[in-house]
């Protein structure tokens, strides 16, 4: 970094897995002059990046403030950014001591809390699932008689659909209360309440995710995530699908509920993503995140419309005017790919690069060898082994793309 250089600073909370995440940093270390808060020294990163800092946590967010401080002194970050779920609440503490966009911790909280989502979008025009926060088993049993079977049982505040599983009657609820119970995620999150999770109506319907970009509390969508799920009745994202022509985009209802949800919950400044289930009776919230999409879907978005999603979340972060043309229409989809018994132990993994067709953009392991890994819902998220990425002019055409992906993935036993 040099003192003339004119690129704004900004500050990263973690980076994230390479793999899923690269594709961002790369794309903002063009424009901006980043530095990264880590708990390690980075790696990969380093030639993204201007400078780093290694703290001992990367949750704690006042001790985050309190490192930013000084080196917000020396030269003026303009913006705070993170992309990991686990952390937007810890980096709202460094964008309120910063006087920057996004620096609210309780809308954070707000957000991260799905119980608080849900009684900020109460009496709203937003429809959403009825929900009961509870303690233990006889209290789910209780709320499941109020919501009405079949239910859904959700922990306050996961990501990544982890611990989300349907129950028919209260047979199935015994026996799977504990599972979302106990489901954790490698960053601890802490409520001040003792009810954990959640007991909630189900609502059917194509499952879908919304990244959008807000400035000054209007919401502008980017593109619309169809989301594949499997291994019922647990609830993993074994794929997603955008496409830049998506009717949604353009649905003036749609629109609406979504920006109604965003006012409802303060959110004015930064990036959302926002999932809905799109019911026979519209629209029903499922849950607006305060990050960029998981799994790859940024990616996916840049593929099939052209607009840089690590660009515009950045300059979103930094209060800058945004750049949203886009330069293609196409469709682009992933694939997760999984073991079919549980405790396998990986040997060689890897794809048939001959066998993979033109419009498959990337095809990788995600899963080292003599890993042991399971499907759900033990293996859940992290039970995935390899990954494919096709584009293509419609979806059925990246399906059969993804369909030989899958053909030409091969690994051993070991």
């Amino acid at each position: 970094m040099t003192d003339n250089d004119p690129r704004p600073r900004l500050l990263l909370v973690a980076s994230g897995w390479q793999p899923f995440r690269e594709y961002l940093l790369a794309s903002i270390a063009g424009s901006f002059r980043v530095h990264l808060f880590h708990t390690t020294e980075p790696a990969w990163e380093q030639q993204y990046l201007t400078g780093w800092t290694v703290l001992p946590s990367t949750i704690d967010g006042p001790a985050m403030a309190d490192a930013a401080l000084p080196l917000h002194g020396d030269s003026p970050f303009a913006g705070v950014l993170c992309w990991d779920e686990g952390r937007i609440h810890a980096t709202s503490f460094i964008a309120q001591a910063l006087g920057l966009p996004n620096g609210d911790p309780d809308v954070l909280w707000r957000l991260r809390d799905k119980a608080q989502t849900r009684a900020a979008l109460a009496g709203t025009g937003v429809a959403q699932p009825r929900s009961v926060p509870v303690r233990d088993l006889p209290g789910a049993l209780a709320a499941a008689e109020s919501v009405g079977y079949p239910a859904i049982l959700k922990p306050r505040g996961l990501g990544a659909s982890l611990g989300v599983v349907r129950i028919d009657n209260a047979a199935e609820l015994r026996s799977r209360f504990a599972f979302t119970r106990d489901t954790t995620a490698p960053d601890p999150v802490h409520y001040s309440t003792d009810d954990p999770v959640l007991v909630e109506q189900c609502v059917t319907g194509e499952e879908i995710s919304v990244d959008a970009v807000i400035q000054a509390g209007v919401v502008t969508p980017l593109f619309i995530g169809r989301k594949v799920v499997g291994f019922p009745p647990y609830a993993e994202e074994v794929g997603h699908f955008v496409d830049a022509r998506d009717p949604l985009l353009s649905d003036e209802r749609f629109i609406l509920v979504l920006q109604e949800a965003h006012t409802a919950l303060g959110f004015r400044d930064g990036w959302t993503h926002t999932e809905f289930m799109l019911t026979a009776d519209g629209p029903s919230l499922i849950e607006v995140n305060g990050r960029l999409g998981g799994d790859l879907i940024p990616y996916l978005g840049l593929l099939a419309t052209g607009i840089d999603p690590g660009t515009i979340a950045a300059q979103a972060a930094c209060g800058l005017p945004l750049e949203l043309g886009s330069d293609r229409h196409q469709v682009a989809g992933v694939r997760f790919f999984y073991v079919d018994e549980e405790d396998t132990t990986l040997g060689a993994i890897g794809f048939q690069e001959a066998a993979l067709p033109p419009s498959i953009n990337r095809a990788a392991p995600i899963a080292a060898v003599g890993a042991v890994v399971s499907p759900p819902p033990k293996g859940t998220v992290w039970g995935r082994i390899a990954y494919a990425v096709a584009t293509g002019p419609t979806r059925a055409s990246c399906e059969t793309a993804l369909d030989c992906a899958g053909e030409a993935l091969e690994y051993k036993l070991a």
